[in-house]
């Protein structure tokens, strides 16, 4: 790994940010030298909810990565409810639930397979040495992808900005209760705090579990009382459930896709600070984003512009995420209302195209629609 050879891409983080970004490199240019640096072993386990949205596999697809989620169950059926309120539906296209110890180390065994190198590291300084990125003075890499999470070490030793919006969850794995068999299930807390519980059914007699939280003040609830509410919203799902960990989220703001700064180290996923506001979720914004990050870097790269990449991958980020994340920023906002969240779920009952919409708000690529609009101020009116 080290030596005065120059790598052509460095990549810091072997999650799917990170492997898609090699993936994406090395799809783009086969046969460049990439580097994945990753301070753990894979397997390894991830606290997340384990939702794979079929966009994820949408991006994967062309990379050659789109087999990941092979022998799981996919999942077509979504609860949804605060309250009193509820709706239950079918899934326009199927999400499936994979433990990040599988999913994480089949991507990162894909982007070897593509030709990437992959490298235990921990990741402490990062440094620009004329026009190299020099990573702990053992390192160098003409491009820099920084994959490496909410606490970002690239970011922490570059100065980049850190993102202040953040949510707490908590996760674990239990035996799928039978009223959960086959969905996803989400219940909105009904506190002044934005929360919701989820039940994930994997189709192999295990479920993920947990609670989430938008942070308050910068002060965090305890793991006790995390787990509190996720039984008080989801009753049973705690007795039986193991190996629990917490997590923050950095959450997506107005301007988050054009946070990325001008130079030769991109950033993709919660190291960039991409993460739904609305629902907390990841993984579709990091494969999305690291894709990106890696197809910008080896333009770069065969243009002999390697400092160009930052504004061309800002450029592309906001092409792929801008609008998305203002309407995602504005539906964060509304939820913060019980009457809204009602109003919402009573719209998607009554129309599937409702439904539809606020789905694909909360996993992908979604937009605040006029039909959504319509139903909320129907529901409202009639409050």
């Amino acid at each position: 790994m080290t030596g005065t050879a120059v790598w052509d891409l460095v990549v810091v983080g072997g999650g799917p940010a990170g492997s898609a970004a090699a993936l994406g490199a090395l799809a783009d240019r086969p046969g460049a030298r990439v580097l994945v640096l990753d301070r753990d072993e894979f397997p390894r386990d991830k606290s997340c909810g384990d939702g794979i949205a079929p966009h994820v596999v949408d991006v994967l697809g062309p990379l050659g990565a789109g087999d990941v989620v092979d022998g799981w169950t996919p999942l077509q059926r979504l609860d949804l409810s605060r309250g009193q309120a509820r709706v239950a539906g079918h899934l326009a296209r199927p999400v499936w639930v994979i433990p990040r110890e599988v999913f994480d180390a089949r991507l990162v065994d894909r982007a070897v397979r593509a030709g990437a190198t992959l490298a235990r590291h921990r990741v402490r300084e990062v440094r620009r040495d004329g026009e190299v990125v020099v990573v702990d003075d053992a390192v160098r890499a003409r491009v820099l992808v920084a994959a490496d999470g909410v606490h970002s070490a690239v970011r922490a030793a570059t100065g980049a900005r850190p993102t202040t919006r953040r949510a707490l969850a908590i996760r674990g794995y239990t035996p799928t209760p039978a009223a959960y068999h086959g969905r996803q299930v989400i219940r909105f807390g009904e506190g002044k705090v934005p929360s919701y519980a989820w039940a994930f059914d994997r189709g192999d007699g295990q479920a993920n579990v947990g609670y989430g939280e938008f942070s308050r003040n910068g002060r965090a609830s305890s793991r006790a009382a995390m787990l509190g509410r996720l039984e008080d919203l989801l009753p049973g799902t705690v007795a039986d459930g193991s190996r629990w960990r917490g997590h923050h989220l950095p959450l997506s703001g107005w301007g988050s896709a054009s946070e990325q700064p001008d130079g030769p180290i991109l950033y993709a996923g919660d190291a960039a600070g991409l993460v739904n506001p609305m629902t907390g979720e990841g993984i579709y914004y990091a494969v999305a984003t690291g894709a990106l990050a890696g197809r910008v870097a080896a333009r770069a790269l065969r243009e002999g512009r390697p400092a160009a990449a930052g504004a061309a991958h800002r450029r592309a980020t906001r092409r792929l995420l801008g609008r998305h994340l203002h309407h995602t920023w504005a539906a964060s906002h509304l939820i913060r209302s019980p009457t809204v969240v009602r109003a919402g779920i009573a719209a998607a009952s009554a129309d599937r195209r409702v439904f539809d919409a606020l789905v694909e708000l909360g996993l992908g690529d979604g937009r605040i629609t006029p039909r959504l609009v319509g139903g909320l101020a129907l529901r409202l009116a009639g409050h």
